[in-house]
């Protein structure tokens, strides 16, 4: 969905989205990332925290995670690591979305009608 708006929001005003150069497909894409890990970093930190403890640690689940984390670290703790998330989104999510747009325009010269 952010891609869709992010792309919308950059194409020129007698444009269509789908013509968008490859620079901007990139940016839409990279920032779209951005939006996504800003959102997901939360529940990513509880699940792997979750994930690495003992067993029977956290009886309650993410629940008993979350209380103990904010409790002991502070809720800035939920967003740890993430300088690394954000420097990888970008990349990885521009090349992503590039893709997926190299492939539609292909389905759609190869398959006009479907």
């Amino acid at each position: 969905m952010s891609y869709e708006l992010i792309k919308r929001s950059i194409t020129p005003a007698d444009s269509d989205p789908s013509s968008l150069s490859v620079g901007r497909v990139l940016f839409a894409g990279g920032m779209a990332g951005i939006f996504n890990w800003a959102v997901a970093i939360p529940p990513d930190t509880l699940k792997s925290r979750l994930q690495t403890a003992p067993a029977g640690q956290y009886p309650n689940g993410l629940r008993d995670v979350f209380k103990e984390l904010v409790a002991k670290e502070g809720v800035m703790s939920l967003y740890k690591g993430f300088t690394p998330v954000m420097l990888r989104a970008f990349p990885a999510n521009a090349a992503c979305f590039c893709g997926f747009e190299c492939a539609m325009k292909f389905l759609n010269w190869a398959a006009p009608s479907l």
